[in-house]
């Protein structure tokens, strides 16, 4: 469907209001678990990756860490502080008898990069969340007062004023402060692209629907555009997930709306390609027809595809380039407008402009008599004779809840909706299995302009030049000063402030690449969720693949340095180059380089913002946990469970090989007349 090009609107834009901050205290005290001495290693050892606020930087950390990290990890993480700080291990490791607190900068750097750079792996994933929450936090916290970081002034950020949305929300969650109990013809867990879909139709259709939502609800007017409480409260994990090595950082939408919320706006259609293979391979019938055509269609028109309104520099460098090497590439299609100036989807759209579930179809669910429970973590379904009946949970203030419902619909998002399956008491054997995340391996270009990521339309390009089964797509990123300097390259403090204090001049693009093999989710003892995954080697050849397609592009649109993002990063014109030399020829074997560069774990930085796979549809009945129309089955025999359905990411048989939402939200209807044919 052609996209349309939305005229401005003729009454005056309102005023930039001062966006509110969330002030955030200094913990007092260690965590559970944690002693003083821990957090005085932790202090030194983020003063060594970033000077200043250490000691507040530690105390954030850990209380981050208690607050989402599985205890195992951060028996390990606390055992690796003792360990820096032990005489005797430091003399077993080669650095002496020494402890880390003592020593000088230029030492502590030394001790740092061995245990980056070690054979053992352990020791990698050790310096790797260490270091990334180390410089998270030293760009991204506002401050005990909310003042924000002195960094942003060195490297010339600030948060943007953005106009708050007119237009107040028709959605009320329901209060719950004692033990409750609702009943609806309907219980959908979870609320983001699919759920939100969900609750739509039903609602359309006359029935009576209650979602149920794990995180919170933000408001429009109550977002901010600062980059750690946007973090904070609309991520999955405050934004701290990762696989279970740190190997993948993942970020996932983690309050109502979730990922519509917070992602970047970009609108993909599943391919025909993919369509083809969904229907061919896996059985979903009417996938590659008028059946899915018709809801493509109907979702084009609701989402209001809309062209960027400006192209900002990180993005045209991506059209420029590839014009230079005879490319495709086009400016995104979006499904937000009348805005482009603030770059903070991804902590919500404050203006109102993104056409998120909480604005769309959440909206018009509660305006057709959904309800709404936030901050309400389901436990387990309930189910009676083979049949669901509804749900049951316990608030985030501690208060019993349960939904007795004829049906329920699980939309909890890949990370989380088999986990509320397999605690329901299910044991398909594809449960949690075939995760896919769409693994993204970053290069950054410093070009002579400015570029400042942080600003303008948070995606207004991409080149699918090289999209498809086996392929991977070129996008921007537009990150902010505290997830830049997690990412970015750390190979000693005097090297890392020089990178950061020309951040304005780099672009970040990264490949988003169709992984064919992947990971699983299972249950930890403690009740958290271990995601389990590595990068197979027919997944890294197309990574590799990714580098080398990206340094390209960036080189023809006139970057004068390059950097594939790992440890340690690969350059080249950072000193990567003889002066007088072929530089020509230079580079190509620097793309040399990069075809054989290292992704095994937290040596080249890897992220995922798609998560995929872990209850896939489809025909068979032993590798497809649910059936071609969302039905959830109960065992490998093909036997279902009674008005028990699924209707989010982890639907998707394969990786989609493009983002996800609309390929989420095209299931989520065809869940969704199964629904209301079984009502």
């Amino acid at each position: 469907m052609a996209r349309k090009r939305r005229k401005p609107a003729a009454e005056a834009a309102p005023e930039p209001v001062r966006v509110p901050i969330l002030a955030r205290p200094t913990p007092q005290g260690p965590p559970p678990g944690w002693r003083a001495s821990d957090l005085e290693v932790l202090a030194a050892v983020a003063e060594t990756f970033s000077p200043g606020g250490a000691i507040r930087r530690a105390a954030l950390i850990s209380h981050a860490l208690a607050d989402v990290t599985d205890p195992a990890d951060q028996r390990l993480l606390r055992l690796a502080l003792r360990t820096f700080d032990s005489r005797s291990a430091n003399l077993l490791l080669g650095a002496g008898p020494v402890r880390f607190r003592d020593l000088g900068q230029e030492r502590r750097e030394r001790h740092l990069l061995g245990w980056a750079t070690s054979r053992i792996g352990g020791r990698r994933t050790a310096f790797q969340v260490l270091k990334r929450l180390s410089l998270f936090f030293a760009y991204a916290d506002d401050g005990p007062d909310g003042s924000g970081s002195p960094n942003w002034r060195r490297i010339g950020y600030a948060p943007s004023e953005e106009p708050v949305s007119p237009e107040p929300s028709p959605i009320a969650p329901l209060a719950v402060g004692e033990a409750t109990t609702l009943e609806a013809d309907v219980a959908i867990v979870g609320s983001g692209a699919g759920g939100g879909v969900v609750a739509q139709e039903l609602a359309r259709a006359g029935r009576s629907v209650i979602v149920i939502e794990a995180g919170p609800y933000v408001r429009e007017s109550e977002m901010t555009q600062h980059e750690m409480d946007g973090f904070d409260r609309l991520y999955l994990d405050h934004g701290l997930l990762a696989t279970d090595d740190a190997g993948v950082v993942v970020l996932a939408g983690g309050g109502l709306g979730g990922g519509t919320t917070v992602n970047w706006a970009s609108c993909f259609p599943p391919p025909d390609w993919l369509r083809a293979e969904w229907a061919g391979e896996h059985g979903l019938d009417g996938f590659d027809d008028e059946e899915a055509d018709a809801d493509l269609a109907a979702l084009a028109h609701e989402l209001g595809y809309d062209d960027p309104p400006s192209i900002p520099p990180k993005d045209a460098a991506i059209l420029r380039g590839a014009r230079a090497l005879g490319w495709e590439a086009s400016p995104m299609v979006r499904n937000a407008g009348g805005c482009g100036d603030c770059g903070a989807c991804g902590f919500g759209c404050r203006r109102g402009a993104k056409r998120s579930g909480p604005r769309l179809h959440l909206a018009e669910a509660a305006r057709r008599g959904a309800r709404f429970l936030v901050e309400a973590p389901v436990t387990r379904i309930l189910l009676e004779g083979g049949r669901a009946t509804g749900v049951e949970g316990r608030t985030r203030g501690g208060h019993p809840f349960a939904v007795r419902a004829r049906q329920v619909v699980v939309a909890a998002g890949a990370l989380r909706t088999p986990v509320i399956l397999e605690r329901s008491g299910l044991r398909h054997p594809a449960l949690g299995r075939y995760l896919r995340l769409h693994p993204v391996a970053a290069v950054i270009g410093r070009y002579v302009e400015p570029i400042e990521m942080w600003r303008g339309t948070t995606q207004a390009a991409r080149s699918a030049e090289f999209a498809g089964p086996n392929g991977f797509i070129i996008e921007s990123v537009p990150a902010h000063p505290g997830l830049a300097a997690l990412a970015f390259p750390w190979a000693g403090l005097a090297e890392s402030q020089a990178i950061l204090d020309r951040l304005r001049h780099f672009a970040p693009l990264v490949g988003v690449c169709r992984d064919h093999d992947g990971g699983s989710l299972t249950l930890r003892r403690s009740g958290s969720v271990r995601i389990s995954y590595r990068v197979s080697p027919r997944d890294t050849a197309t990574l590799r693949r990714s580098l080398v397609a990206t340094a390209r592009l960036h080189r023809a649109a006139r970057a004068v340095e390059v950097a594939a993002l790992g440890t340690p990063a690969a350059w080249f014109g950072h000193a990567g180059f003889v002066a007088g030399s072929d530089i020509e020829a230079q580079f190509e074997g620097y793309l040399d380089r990069l075809g054989r560069f290292d992704f095994s774990p937290n040596r080249g930085l890897l992220g995922s913002a798609h998560q995929m796979g872990t209850a896939r549809m489809g025909a068979g009945p032993r590798d497809h946990a649910c059936d071609p129309r969302g039905r959830v089955r109960a065992d490998a025999r093909d036997r279902m469970v009674g008005a028990l359905y699924v209707a989010d990411a982890s639907l998707f048989p394969s990786a989609s090989g493009v983002n996800p939402m609309v390929t989420v939200m095209a299931l989520a209807r065809r869940v969704a007349r199964t629904v209301l044919a079984e009502s």
